[in-house]
């Protein structure tokens, strides 16, 4: 019985002066890489990327931002790089997503031994995960979602994200909710799991 704690995109595309930058993006960084300074208690932590080569139709050069999306976190690019807030860097794996399609949910990556998430984290006897990082209503939702369906007991660390749209916070608090996941106002709550 072990926790992992998934950092979900936080790269400098996402962030305040990205492509696809995300109001609060910076403050995230910061506030993940504060909790992971002290004594977090995690026995795993991990992180997920956007790491576009071709994605297809998820790019548009008139996006609905819906569906598709200015491109963003391009292989090779500075964009795709973890965000220079996020100062923890000492991850236990990093799974790559969305090379050649849309792919919001960290479940969908590969870390660099090819291994997908959810079998990484069954090998080492993980059950509850917390998931964090950007965006609340995206890929940390996915992310979530995707956990909770493997089995995992899942925890969104809601201060640890920012959203697109952040009036959609409401509405995808709900449906977490209804899928069993717990939502966590702060870091230090979840100790309490």
């Amino acid at each position: 019985m072990s926790r992992a704690l998934v950092v979900v995109d936080v790269q400098k595309d996402f962030c305040e002066g990205g492509s696809l930058a995300v109001v609060g993006g910076a403050r995230v960084a910061i506030t993940i890489s504060g909790l992971l300074a002290g004594d977090h208690g995690y026995d795993y932590m991990v992180a997920t990327r956007d790491h576009h080569i071709d994605p297809g139709p998820h790019f548009s050069d008139q996006p609905d931002y819906v569906d598709s999306w200015p491109p963003h976190c391009v292989v090779g690019t500075p964009g795709a790089e973890f965000h220079d807030q996020l100062t923890f860097r000492d991850f236990d794996a990093v799974f790559d997503k969305g090379q050649y399609s849309a792919a919001y949910s960290g479940f969908e990556g590969k870390c660099e031994s090819g291994s997908g998430l959810a079998a990484w984290l069954f090998e080492r006897g993980v059950d509850r995960v917390d998931v964090c990082g950007i965006a609340t209503d995206y890929c940390v939702r996915s992310t979530a979602l995707d956990s909770a369906s493997s089995g995992f007991a899942t925890t969104v660390l809601l201060q640890l994200t920012a959203a697109v749209d952040p009036t959609r916070i409401p509405t995808v608090c709900e449906e977490l909710t209804r899928a069993g996941i717990t939502l966590a106002a702060d870091a230090a709550r979840t100790e309490q799991a």
